[in-house]
């Protein structure tokens, strides 16, 4: 069975790290969880159809799938070993290559590679599996993050109430310049603020953030494809980075963030042992004198303080801010309703009718809702607004626009064109509702009236419904079609006395 094709937000990642981020395909395989070899396969595959970053202006991701994948791909020439398989068999007493290569050729025929290719193919292999190493960090690439196993406390004065601050901790890889502060919680809206102030306090960006597998950085943890929370992967595109996770159970991955959290606890947090703090404000406070002289400290066995490490290595290689901001916001998966629109905290916003019952995204600012069919921004609706629904013209179906478009205004000037009888028969309706737009269908209904039956007629009819007291579609509608809007009015009002009966009750009745 081949292997599935990954996502156009994947290849747009390759894309972007690769001609932009400039990152080894290795690098980029890890930071997304991909092989290597399929990072080098689809960035040979968009070089061969002229794609590089940026996009060309215009491109979407259907269209850059059409583009690179016409028609589906033709099956490899030769079927591919199970290599893992081939290297659990070798373990077994007896067992050769020869032999297995002689199953293999007899389970797949002309499909099967020769004997040479075969051992070759599985030496490569096993070559390129997993080896223990030391790292080494090259200067403005990696900013590793991770918090402090110790909290902070904080007393409110007023009620005594005690509120455990976490400490946010990140440290580059080649200098070991440290930025550390605390924040109320580990969730997401603070972990994002925390990247945020770390990159100011830099003055730039990494190329790979490595963080701990929290939930507020992953959503779902794994040794080899570890899946990003979508509003941290959001931040990360931003500001242009790849995202790299340690893998579970892994601290080697991540000893630059297990020493930095160490000497964040043995030299800010004990020094501030006996300190009592009332606000979030005063303990960062402290942690900032703190961490200044943490910096400025020399290094053991270097002559040099991580400040001026950072200043000859890390800064004049990392990457430069964007102009604007990351604006936090929330990702989630919509599906609109028959009625075209999706509903995103109890409110209701539009997207195009076509898009009935199809899986969107929703980017969810405090300011913004941005709705998006397959990475293609469809939608933008103000995420506050007068009541509960915020619906745009154009996404109607045309039945529905043209309904829209009728204003009571609009309704009460046709009616004065025809009569006063008519006149009074549409304010009627548009008034004796708890909202106007309740007796549009009733307006319509009667212009269509006019259509049939000529307008003369209509207001003829009208003034007889006013005339015996009953002013709706309906009635109007009966009269028209027996006749009696020709027929005489007389001076009083045509009402039926009942006749006397000893059946009929009296209101005594019901009291």
């Amino acid at each position: 069975m081949p292997a599935p094709r990954i996502t156009m937000r994947k290849l747009t990642d390759i894309l972007r790290l690769k001609h932009q981020g400039g990152l080894s395909h290795a690098k980029i395989a890890a930071a997304l969880g991909l092989s290597k070899g399929v990072v080098g396969k689809y960035v040979s595959l968009a070089n061969a159809k002229g794609i590089a970053w940026p996009l060309p202006e215009g491109m979407d991701e259907a269209a850059l799938e059409r583009l690179l994948f016409p028609s589906p791909a033709k099956a490899g020439r030769f079927a591919e070993p199970d290599f893992l398989e081939i290297h659990q068999e070798l373990k077994r007493k007896g067992v050769t290559l020869q032999l297995l290569w002689g199953e293999y050729a007899a389970a797949h025929g002309q499909r099967a590679l020769r004997y040479s290719q075969f051992c070759e193919r599985y030496r490569r292999w096993r070559t390129a599996q997993r080896r223990s190493m030391r790292q080494h960090h090259r200067a403005g690439e990696k900013l590793f993050i991770d918090y402090c196993g110790p909290s902070v406390p904080i007393i409110d004065p007023s009620s005594g109430e005690v509120c455990d601050a976490q400490v946010f901790v990140a440290v580059w890889g080649a200098s070991n310049y440290t930025y550390a502060e605390a924040t109320r919680t580990q969730s997401a809206p603070d972990w994002i603020a925390s990247h945020q102030r770390a990159l100011r306090f830099f003055g730039g960006a990494p190329s790979l953030l490595v963080p701990d597998n929290l939930k507020s950085a992953v959503t779902r943890a794994s040794r080899y494809e570890p899946e990003l929370n979508a509003t941290y992967a959001d931040m990360a595109r931003h500001y242009g980075v790849a995202v790299l996770p340690a893998r579970p159970y892994k601290p080697k991955d991540k000893a630059k963030a297990e020493v930095a959290v160490q000497v964040v606890e043995r030299w800010i947090l004990a020094r501030l042992r006996h300190h009592t703090f009332h606000s979030l404000a005063a303990l960062n406070a402290a942690i900032a004198e703190l961490l200044a002289e943490l910096n400025e400290r020399r290094l053991q066995r270097l002559p040099y303080s991580r400040r001026e490490l950072f200043e000859r290595l890390d800064r004049p290689a990392m990457q430069p801010l964007p102009a604007e901001p990351y604006e936090y916001a929330e990702w989630k998966h919509v599906k609109p309703g028959i009625d075209y629109h999706v509903e995103i905290a109890r409110r209701f916003y539009s997207v195009p009718h076509a898009l009935v019952g199809q899986r969107l995204e929703a980017r969810v600012t405090a300011t913004s809702v941005e709705l998006f069919h397959k990475g293609r921004r469809i939608a933008v609706h103000p995420r506050h607004g007068s009541g509960a629904h915020s619906t745009l013209t154009e996404h109607m179906p045309r039945a529905h626009r043209k309904h829209h478009q009728w204003t009571p205004g609009r309704f009460l000037n046709w009616a004065q064109a025809i009569g006063p009888a008519t006149l009074a028969v549409i304010r009627g309706q548009l008034e004796g509702r708890p909202h106007p737009e309740h007796g549009y269908r009733a307006c319509l209904g009667l212009l269509n009236l006019s259509r049939h039956y000529g307008q003369a007629r209509l207001e003829a009819a009208c003034r007889r419904a006013v005339h015996v007291g009953s002013p709706s579609y309906r009635s109007i509608a009966s009269i028209l079609k027996s006749g009696l809007d020709r027929a005489e009015l007389n001076d009083t009002p045509e009402t039926t006395a009942l006749p006397l009966h000893a059946n009929v009750r009296g209101p005594g009745y019901y009291h």
